[in-house]
């Protein structure tokens, strides 16, 4: 008797797409080149405008394709060559292959785009600094397989990490950092316990915190101190039963901005670029335009880095800020700089009814929320009526969307700026003033 094939062993293996070529007319904010085909948009990693390239199908779908770029048939006279050695799979600097002056116009077409109901394009300046060198925070992920021990950042659109030898974003200290701290973990007879590797650095100097996934023998402790001693770099452990580096005021780290002392925990949110943190403090102080008379709401607080500088021009600044953590953090670097006309709080933002210790009177409220930006709040900041409202975002999509409900109740968009944090990467940071209309002031 005659069998039947079993269907499963005689399935057809999906046979990879044809390589095709394509012209590229535009640039996704990810550093995706786009391609149309007969009216449907292909998405190609790697490819900028003007470009022909080859590339393939890797990920075909009803609206749009993805495809992998295989030549460059006609470069584009923006193309560079990236620093990085490891930039073909490290998934954290995606523009480095664009020229630095082209970064910027890209963002800005994309910035200008998703603000396109609210703001005119006239509007729009930028605030920049260096292009490497910047980045003041890093974290290194470990892996370890078998024998083989990766250190590093994770792949593009992977799980996998890049043993990483340079990253030329970081500043120049972080960087001389990686080479001899790759060295020396992948030596570390107990290198299993070891969770991830942060690195910072500040007005105090360099510091390393190492992320305990179990204990650590007193004698791999002492080998990682001697080496913190010859690589001259302040060594934090945070313990596997630790959420959070248990530290004294002393052992704080500390950066200056508008002639403020600033104290944190190294674990603690900070700006990672110090120096366009300093330009950002002064262009929102400038923005602001504060005076003797005026009440300040600083929304999102942290550890106070706007809040001391508002201070240092207006009558009186309010503060808030979820964490009781921060806001006592935040007191303690209040008494430190010996200010006396501010007020912190912790209060949830995401609930309205977090508005009711803030006195009446608020004149100018700043505002610099996480990714989800700050709906909730919003109808609390329309009640103060407020004569201006500085929003500095890191997720332009919120931004454009709370900004549309403040323009639908009596604001208007006077200035944006489009602040580059994160040169090399596709990240975009904002500045947008709004003034109470002509008409809300009547």
């Amino acid at each position: 008797m005659k069998r039947k094939p079993n269907r499963r062993q005689v399935s057809k293996v999906a046979s990879p797409s044809p390589i095709s070529d394509y012209n590229i007319d535009g640039l996704t904010h990810e550093a995706k080149g786009v391609a149309r085909v007969n009216g449907k948009v292909v998405f190609i990693d790697g490819a900028l405008p003007g470009e022909q390239v080859s590339a393939q199908i890797t990920k075909p779908g009803r609206r749009f394709d993805e495809a992998k770029l295989v030549a460059i048939l006609t470069p584009s006279n923006d193309r560079v060559s990236p620093k990085c050695a490891h930039y073909e799979k490290c998934g954290g600097c995606r523009f480095q292959h664009l020229s630095y002056p082209m970064q910027i116009e890209s963002k800005k077409a994309w910035l200008n785009n998703q603000l396109r109901n609210i703001s005119s394009q006239e509007a729009l300046s930028v605030l920049q600094g260096r292009e490497f060198g910047y980045r003041r925070r890093a974290r290194l992920s470990l892996r370890v397989k078998g024998q083989s021990i990766e250190m590093g950042f994770k792949e593009k659109s992977s799980s996998s990490i890049v043993d990483i030898k340079q990253c030329p974003v970081l500043t120049a200290s972080l960087e001389s950092l990686i080479k001899p701290i790759n060295r020396f973990v992948k030596t570390c007879p107990e290198v299993s316990t070891l969770g991830h590797i942060e690195l910072l650095e500040d007005d105090k100097g360099v510091s390393v915190l190492v992320r305990l996934t179990a204990g650590l023998t007193a004698t791999i402790k002492d080998q990682w101190h001697a080496f913190a001693v010859e690589h001259g770099f302040s060594l934090y452990w945070q313990e596997a039963n630790e959420s959070k580096v248990a530290l004294s005021a002393l052992e704080m780290r500390r950066y200056d901005v508008a002639d403020t002392r600033i104290d944190f925990h190294p674990q603690d949110f900070i700006q990672i670029n110090a120096e366009m943190n300093q330009k950002m403090v002064s262009q929102a102080v400038a923005w602001l335009n504060l005076s003797a008379k005026d009440l300040v709401l600083d929304l999102f607080c942290g550890a106070g880095n706007f809040t001391f500088a508002f201070a240092q021009q207006a009558k009186s600044v309010i503060g808030i800020e979820l964490l009781p953590s921060m806001v006592e953090n935040a007191k303690r670097n209040q008494h430190l700089n010996g200010l006396e006309n501010v007020n912190f709080i912790a209060a949830d933002l995401t609930k309205r009814e977090s508005a009711s210790d803030i006195p009446k009177g608020i004149t100018k409220v700043f505002l610099d929320p996480p990714r989800a930006g700050a709906f909730e709040f919003l109808p609390n900041i329309i009640n103060l009526s407020p004569d201006k409202i500085l929003y500095v975002s890191c997720n332009a999509s919120t931004l454009a969307r709370d900004a549309e409900f403040l323009v639908a109740n009596g604001y208007q968009v006077d200035k944006v700026s489009l602040m580059e944090m994160f040169p090399q990467t596709a990240h975009v940071e904002t500045m947008m003033l709004l003034q109470k209309s002509s008409k809300q002031k009547r």
